[in-house]
């Protein structure tokens, strides 16, 4: 985007009138509209200033610090494992209010979305550039993206080490298989119990399965699932259609002798709305998962067979409230009201793929997203 700021000379004279401009900012608060004007950044921000006064800007941005977690179990004879951090960086929209082209790539087929597979087929007619129940990805850089599992895509297995090509491939497998049902089973994604997940892990890890149930059974601050699993409250938000969409690469390495090491890190784009009946506003919750897994020779390490360990994991979240209560992401809509003080971390790109991800988060500050 253009990081020139258009002029703001006392003399020259508005492209447009204080009414285009109130009304504009209004339709882009509610997630419609057209291009943004070409408009002096002092006037929009005294008109957006009025709209606040009135009620009707929208929202600050959200806030929170990080969630924290370590994993600190060791195998009887694995002499390291990397301390893991899961931590929460939040959407704000107060940036979309004054530039809500923000919103909108340049993508081929401008505004013709198709609706997407599952999505709702009585939804009403698209009216501006954003999101709708017909077209949930519209305005979004994953429009583009590939879809569900078969966007995690495994790179070529070769040995590594002393791991044959069968092991490197398996731990492959068993870590896009751990990231699917994950992020992308769909009843965990609608706050079930991630049993499969669990399922690839090993129980000689010590701490790792017992606090990730204990996450599930109580969470809290922390001990919060979602640092490992993606989880909606029903009650709060539904899926809009069954498409999420997906990207980031896998790579692999040798580990200590006898293991081979997985690192994954994939961003995935939920379009949800709330739960209630007849409700329409689109939010797209997107999540950035890194994990380095770890898959061991049973014949030179004490673990089990064919279960891979946790070595690192990290996360951010972007569009969701500060407080994840009761274990879940909860995504932040346009009328959402703030809640505590004003954000005071940088504002990220949530679809940026090349940032390293542990330096996505800094501190505990809370930031504000680019787009959405």
């Amino acid at each position: 985007m253009s990081t020139v700021p258009p002029s703001e000379q006392p003399d020259e004279q508005p492209s447009i009138s204080d009414e285009q401009l109130e009304a504009f900012l209004r339709e882009a608060a509610e997630g419609g509209g057209t291009a943004a004007p070409k408009e002096p950044s002092a006037r929009a921000r005294m008109v957006t200033q009025r709209l606040r006064e009135q009620g009707d800007a929208p929202p600050p941005g959200w806030r929170t610090g990080p969630a924290l977690h370590e994993v600190n179990g060791r195998s009887r004879r694995r002499r390291r494992l990397g301390a893991a951090l899961g931590v929460l960086l939040v959407a704000g929209l107060a940036v979309v209010a004054i530039r809500p082209s923000l919103l909108l790539d340049q993508l081929p087929g401008g505004s013709d979305d198709k609706p997407e597979a599952g999505a709702s087929v009585a939804a009403s007619p698209v009216t501006g550039g954003g999101p709708t129940l017909d077209a949930p990805f519209r305005g979004s850089p994953a429009r583009s993206w590939a879809e569900g599992a078969d966007a995690i895509e495994l790179p070529a297995a070769k040995a590594v080490g002393d791991m044959s090509e069968d092991q490197v491939e398996q731990a492959l497998r068993q870590t896009k298989d751990f990231l699917v049902a994950s992020n992308l089973d769909p009843a965990v994604r609608r706050g079930g119990r991630p049993t499969k997940a669990l399922s690839f892990l090993d129980p000689k890890q010590p701490d790792m399965l017992p606090d990730a149930r204990r996450a599930l059974r109580s969470p809290d601050r922390e001990h919060d699932p979602v640092n490992l699993f993606t989880r909606f409250d029903p009650d709060e938000v539904r899926p809009v259609g069954d498409v999420v969409k997906v990207r980031g690469r896998m790579t692999y390495e040798a580990g200590e002798p006898g293991q081979v090491r997985v690192r994954a890190d994939y961003t995935f784009v939920y379009p949800v709305a709330k739960a209630e009946s007849g409700a329409d506003r689109i939010s797209r919750t997107i999540v950035r998962r890194g994990l380095t897994m770890v898959l061991s020779d049973p014949a030179r390490w004490d673990v089990t067979a064919g279960k891979l360990l946790v070595e690192r994991y990290d996360a951010a979240y972007f569009n969701v409230a500060c407080e994840n209560e009761g274990g879940f992401l909860h995504p932040s809509f346009p009328t959402a009201a703030p809640t505590d003080s004003p954000p005071t971390g940088e504002a990220r790109d949530p679809y940026d793929l090349d940032t390293p991800l542990g330096e996505v988060f800094d501190g505990e500050a809370c930031g504000t997203v680019t787009r959405s």
